[in-house]
């Protein structure tokens, strides 16, 4: 095991599931960093870390915990982004529900509300080491730990988002934070990103947002 995975793991969760011995379906044999993947999972399956800032999925849905492999189902949400999400394993997420994922050269962070992947690392050990430098930006630690001081635990299966997306200027503060299902929010934010894909940077943009009651 890698310093830095190593590291990592020292400061999250258990296991959210214990099962071992997992394997991805062949059709993310696809990709060169599968087997990084893979190996993650069985060292620890889905866990939590910085007050549940981060989230690493489980290889399978366990209860109210949903898995690997129906989080990348392309029904659940990344079908509502048209094209915009494909091409790419979500594993992981931040506190906003902003998506930590593999395509074929590398680790990528994926913005719910624009659509767009960033790189971050060319592996899972740098990617331990990426959050493990720079966790209250990656993760929004900071602000988890605000707002469950107020609020309380976020339930399984959550994420906090803004009440006015941070895209359309909404503040990253815990006033602007709402209790959300992941799978609801992913696709609400789907509408965001769709929205403003050929909007030009810097443009005035008009935003419908989806009402979440």
């Amino acid at each position: 095991m890698s310093i830095f995975l190593e590291k990592l793991l020292s400061i999250c969760s258990d296991d959210i599931s214990l099962c071992k011995g997992n394997k991805l379906p062949s059709v993310y044999h696809n990709y060169p960093l599968a087997h990084d993947l893979i190996n993650l999972l069985n060292k620890r399956n889905g866990f939590y870390g910085f007050e549940s800032a981060l989230h690493v999925f489980p290889f399978e849905t366990v209860g109210d915990e949903i898995g690997l492999i129906d989080w990348n189902e392309n029904s659940l949400w990344i079908d509502c982004y048209d094209n915009l999400a494909h091409n790419a394993i979500f594993f992981a997420e931040d506190l906003f529900g902003g998506q930590f994922c593999i395509k074929e050269n590398g680790i990528y962070a994926f913005d719910p509300e624009t659509g767009s992947f960033d790189y971050l690392a060319q592996d899972i050990d740098e990617w331990c080491k990426t959050i493990l430098e720079d966790y209250d930006v990656l993760t929004g630690y900071p602000l988890a730990n605000a707002w469950q001081k107020r609020h309380g635990s976020i339930p399984v299966g959550h994420r906090l988002v803004p009440k006015m997306p941070f895209v359309a200027g909404g503040e990253y503060e815990s006033d602007n934070l709402y209790l959300e299902k992941s799978t609801v929010a992913m696709k609400a934010r789907a509408h965001i990103a769709l929205q403003i894909r050929d909007i030009p940077d810097g443009s005035n943009i008009q935003l419908k947002l989806i009402d979440k009651h």
